[in-house]
């Protein structure tokens, strides 16, 4: 079975943000930022949902397609 993947990593270099500022907007540690970043963790619906409105982008362009 596939592992989960996500596009955090992407859009934040695509739109030039550092794990740093995504961590501090969401309250979380850079640890916890960078295992979602790295796919080795993957955030919750709930916090996926507030990457995408922090990112401004729809939660769907942060899922990647198989």
């Amino acid at each position: 079975m596939d592992k989960p993947m996500n596009r955090i990593k992407e859009v934040l270099e695509e739109r030039g943000i550092k794990q740093t500022w995504l961590a501090e907007k969401l309250g979380k540690s850079f640890c916890i930022v960078n295992a979602y970043v790295c796919n080795r963790r993957q955030p919750s619906l709930e916090v996926l949902f507030e990457i995408a409105d922090i990112l401004n982008i729809d939660v769907k362009d942060l899922i990647k397609d198989r």
